[in-house]
């Protein structure tokens, strides 16, 4: 009877043994490995930390339609550099393009109605030069009113057909600055419409670029006019790339840079301000891209 309660006394304190290296090897933290990329460093001093946010020079230029259509041809692709006044898509026309050749057929009527209307009133006020007057002075003034009538008719004819170039130009959609393509949303064939949710193309000048930064609003006051600034990319703190101040935006917005949602609700409030930087060849930036800021006090 001793052998088995030695026994089961060494059962249990073997099992108290294990349980307490199982709790230990539970509590014990894992060690933390170091982050695959290096966060950028504070500069030496004080200094105001915000997030940015890279945009073409000029800010970025969404191009939009005058009116939803068809997309007959777009003329520019990604990189495409263009000036100003250069075609970027056309809209499907053919529906102006019909009624203009009535409506040009309608200042063929007009001219026409006018010169027979002016023959009239020249022979009519002949006959009432006559002595005595061969025709009534009420039929000279209706005469003369004729020919005022057909007159405004031709100029109403030559309006509408004005009117109807003007909007075959407005489908053909122009560049309003120079510039780089960054972005092409459409195809040939889509149907384009000004209440889209992204602009069919997006155009901006990346020779020189700008970054948003967006200082928290508790910051603000911190934040000067003319202030110099350091921008590391995301994953890249050992190129520093130096900043040239732009401006201040004057208006607090509400922070969006989380999920872009339009129902999103946030509490933190910043402070946009703009640097510009000249664009590396060598080290590209491109538009969209984040950065760390570090704007000197």
């Amino acid at each position: 009877m001793s052998i088995f309660r030695k026994i089961s006394f060494y059962l249990a304190l073997a099992g108290l043994l294990a349980a307490g290296v199982m709790v230990w090897r539970l509590r014990a933290n894992e060690p933390v490995c170091p982050p695959p990329v290096a966060p950028p460093v504070k500069p030496a001093g004080r200094a105001i930390a915000a997030s940015g946010l890279v945009e073409a020079r000029r800010e970025n230029t969404s191009i939009g339609v005058p009116s939803a259509g068809l997309v007959t041809e777009v003329c520019v692709k990604v990189w495409d550099r263009v000036k100003a006044g250069q075609p970027l898509l056309k809209l499907d026309d053919r529906d102006l393009r019909a009624g203009l050749l009535t409506e040009q057929a309608n200042i063929t009527v007009a001219d026409a109605t006018l010169r027979r209307v002016q023959d009239q009133y020249t022979r009519t006020r002949k006959l009432g030069l006559c002595q005595p007057p061969l025709v009534s002075q009420d039929e000279l003034e209706t005469s003369s009113n004729d020919v005022v009538v057909a007159q405004a008719q031709l100029d109403a004819a030559r309006a509408t057909v004005a009117q109807t170039q003007a909007l075959l130009e407005r489908l053909v959609v122009k560049a309003p600055i120079d510039g780089t393509i960054l972005q092409v949303n459409v195809r040939a064939g889509e149907y384009a419409s000004p209440t889209a949710g992204s602009a069919p193309v997006v155009l901006g000048s990346i020779d020189e670029v700008q970054v948003r930064a967006d200082v928290d609003e508790q910051l603000a006051p911190r934040v000067k006019t003319g202030q110099k600034a350091v921008a590391y990319l995301k994953g890249d703190a050992s190129h520093p790339i130096p900043l040239q101040f732009v401006r201040i935006e004057p208006y607090v917005i509400p922070k969006v840079s989380l999920t872009g949602s339009t129902t999103e609700r946030v509490d933190t409030r910043v402070l946009e301000v703009i640097y510009a930087f000249k664009n590396n060849s060598d080290r590209p930036v491109y538009v969209g891209q984040q950065m760390d800021v570090f704007i000197d006090e």
